[in-house]
């Protein structure tokens, strides 16, 4: 692989990943309903050279059969050579597992090279991660994604990145490669507040939505030709475009699931009690979320705050 040493960025210098072939080598490290699309896409659309890690080791055997590349029997093998590190997983002690110790992927990695995580985690974990890859001279985004398996899937997810603008510019074209949009949102742990807020807004939108939805029903209103209306208007949202349909029929075996979403507003609510933010109704929604877990919806999507109201 050819490679540019170095490229004017902005009003600094800063080391980049190109060359002719437009190839890198990367490792990515969760082959969940995100991860395993989210790599597919390094792989197809992107045409770097990439390794995977999952803990069953079947399931990258199953991406290896399907895209190509190879797979690794630990994240420190994965991550061997590799230019960038990706990494998508559960939670803040899932990355931590998957990146400390002896077999984790900072034991892998060699200097210059960079770890960009998409687990929706914390924003102080972002930082942890930032420091301790500095000391060992690596690099490091956090780099949280939004717009769900069909997103992952399609390679239109919505990137949130935190992290120094020279790494930024170097990662975002290989980043692109399964994003509709990637951007900057400040220093480490930024990409994981904005991902927060983020989160933040859909637990209103789809409270007001499943309330809109009960009251119509109540109302005896069709509820199709009600939305053909009002999601042209200020009430509009992608939630409404995307939801209403399979909320109105009771649907709810797809999409996000409940038990991620209460993952993250735990970590939205967390973050807030650190910065002394109010989130009375995030709190609420994460309540009502706790509901649909007790009715059995632990799996639901995310819109079955619906089902609650019409129990």
């Amino acid at each position: 692989m050819k490679r540019e040493a170095t490229a004017q960025g902005h009003s600094h210098r800063r080391t980049t990943y190109w060359g002719s072939e437009n190839m890198a080598k990367v490792a990515f490290i969760g082959l969940g309903v995100m991860g395993y699309p989210m790599a597919g896409h390094l792989k197809a659309k992107g045409g770097h050279d990439v390794t995977v890690f999952n803990r069953s080791a079947a399931k990258a055997q199953k991406w290896v059969d399907a895209h190509g590349g190879a797979h690794a029997a630990t994240p420190r093998e994965a991550a061997k050579d590799a230019d960038f590190v990706f990494c998508c997983v559960g939670n803040d002690d899932d990355v931590r597992s998957v990146t400390y110790g002896d077999d984790g992927a900072f034991a892998g990695m060699k200097p210059g090279a960079m770890l960009i995580d998409n687990t929706t985690a914390s924003a102080e974990l972002a930082r942890e991660l930032a420091e301790a890859a500095s000391a060992k001279g690596f690099k490091f985004i956090d780099a949280p994604v939004s717009g769900g398996q069909a997103g992952a899937e399609n390679g239109a997810l919505t990137v949130m990145c935190g992290g120094e603008q020279g790494d930024f510019d170097a990662a975002k074209p290989v980043i692109d490669a399964y994003a509709k949009m990637v951007g900057l949102m400040g220093p480490a742990g930024a990409g994981q507040l904005t991902k927060m807020m983020n989160q933040i807004c859909i637990a209103g939108l789809v409270q007001g939505l499943s309330e809109a939805i009960a009251f119509g029903k109540k109302s005896g209103l069709d509820i199709e030709n009600v939305v053909s209306v009002i999601s042209k208007g200020a009430a509009g949202s992608w939630q409404m475009e995307n939801r209403h349909k399979t909320m109105d029929a009771g649907q709810y075996e797809h999409g996000f699931a409940i038990e991620w979403m209460r993952k993250d507003l735990g970590i939205c609510l967390a973050e807030a009690k650190r910065n002394g933010a109010t989130l009375p109704v995030t709190a609420l929604v994460d309540q009502f979320y706790a509901e649909v877990e007790a009715m059995g919806g632990k799996r639901w999507d995310t819109s079955a705050l619906l089902a609650r109201l019409e129990r």
